[in-house]
C-alpha cells in the first residue's frame, strides 16, 4: 500500500487560494509605527535594537530558468525530489519506490482516485514512496514525496485551489479497493501568513487513513507547496500507536527541503523579478498545466 496524492482536475474553483507548513516568521507588510525611525534612519543614527530589519527580497521564479520541455522538467524533478534520509535515519525505500512517470492520478466525481496518462499541460511529475519500519511497538509509517512541474505558475495556483475543494466535496476518498481516506479537512496560507516564508503558496490536509490490510483509522496528512510552476507535496499515513504529534511534524523538513531546492534551481538571483507574477503567471503561449499526488501504482 502506498499513500500519495494528486490534484482533482474536474471542475473550476471559484477563487485561487494559497498555503503552507514550514518554518519562519511572518513578514511585516505594514508601515513603520508612529514615532519609530525607519531602518535607514536608525542605521544612520547608529541606534541598536529598535530598528526593524530590512526584509529580504521575495523569491520569484526566473522565466529563463523554469523548464519549457518535458526533458528539462524531469531533470529538475531529479534535482528537487528527496531521498529517504530527509525523513530520518530509519526511513527506507518502499516497494514500489517510484511512480510510473507516464501516468498520474485524478480524483473523479465519485470521490475515487484513478490513474490517467499525463495531460498535455503537465511537463513532468514523479512520486517516491518510503516507509519508517515498525519500531517500539508502533506499526510502520507510510510516506510519499511528489514533485510536479507545470508549464506555468498560474497552472500550479489553480491546482492549489482545487485541492482545497477536495476535502469539502470529498471528505471521504477511495484510493483503491480496500484503501481510503476519511474525515478530510484542509487549510491554506499565503506567503507571509502563519509562518509561511518558504513558498508562494502552501496547503495542508488532515484526516485519517484506513485499509483492509493495515486497519485504522490512523492519522493522515498531506502537505503541498508551490514555487513558480513547481509543486511539491508530502504525505504521511501513520500506523497503530504512532504519536499524532510525530505524524503532523514529520513532513516539515522534507517539504521545506524540496522548496529550497526548487528555489535554488529556478529562482531569480535578486529575488525581485521573475515569472511568478509576469508572463508565466498571466498565461503565456506556453500556458497550460496541473499538479499534485495521490499515487499508488
Amino acid at each position: 500500500m502506498a499513500y500519495g496524492r494528486r490534484m482533482r482536475r474536474r471542475g473550476v474553483p471559484a477563487a485561487l487560494f494559497a498555503v503552507l507548513l514550514a518554518g519562519g516568521t511572518a513578514c511585516d507588510s505594514g508601515g513603520e509605527p508612529e514615532g519609530k525611525a525607519s531602518p535607514d534612519a536608525s542605521r544612520s543614527a547608529g541606534t541598536k535594537g529598535d530598528a526593524a530589519p530590512t526584509p529580504a527580497p521575495t523569491p520569484e521564479a526566473d522565466p529563463d530558468k523554469v523548464p519549457r520541455t518535458a526533458a528539462q522538467a524531469r531533470r529538475l524533478i531529479e534535482d528537487v525530489i528527496i531521498e529517504p534520509e530527509q525523513f530520518g535515519a530509519d526511513t527506507v525505500r518502499a516497494t514500489p519506490y517510484e511512480s510510473d512517470p507516464a501516468r498520474w492520478t485524478v480524483l473523479a466525481e465519485d470521490c475515487a482516485w484513478r490513474t490517467e496518462e499525463l495531460p498535455d499541460d503537465v511537463l513532468a511529475t514523479l512520486t517516491r514512496y518510503f516507509e519508517i519500519p515498525a519500531k517500539d511497538g508502533a506499526e510502520p509509517v507510510e510516506l510519499s514525496a511528489t514533485v510536479t512541474v507545470h508549464r506555468t505558475t498560474l497552472d500550479a495556483a489553480w491546482e492549489q485551489a482545487r485541492m482545497l475543494e477536495e476535502a469539502v466535496g470529498c471528505p471521504e476518498q477511495t484510493l483503491r479497493a480496500g484503501e481510503r481516506l476519511t474525515g478530510l479537512t484542509s487549510m491554506a496560507l499565503a506567503r507571509g501568513e502563519g509562518a509561511n516564508e518558504t513558498s508562494d503558496d502552501s496547503l495542508s490536509e488532515r484526516g485519517e487513513c484506513v485499509s483492509d490490510g493495515k486497519g485504522g483509522p490512523y492519522p493522515y496528512s498531506w502537505d503541498q507547496s508551490t514555487f513558480g510552476p513547481v509543486v511539491v507535496g508530502v504525505s504521511v499515513c501513520a500506523g497503530a500507536k504512532a504519536p499524532e504529534g510525530d505524524v503532523t511534524g514529520i513532513s516539515v523538513e522534507p517539504l521545506v527541503t524540496m522548496m529550497q531546492r526548487a528555489q535554488g534551481a529556478v529562482g531569480s538571483e535578486d529575488g525581485d523579478e521573475g515569472g511568478a507574477g509576469g508572463e508565466d503567471a498571466g498565461g503565456s503561449a506556453d500556458a497550460g498545466g496541473s499538479a499534485g499526488v495521490k499515487e499508488g501504482e
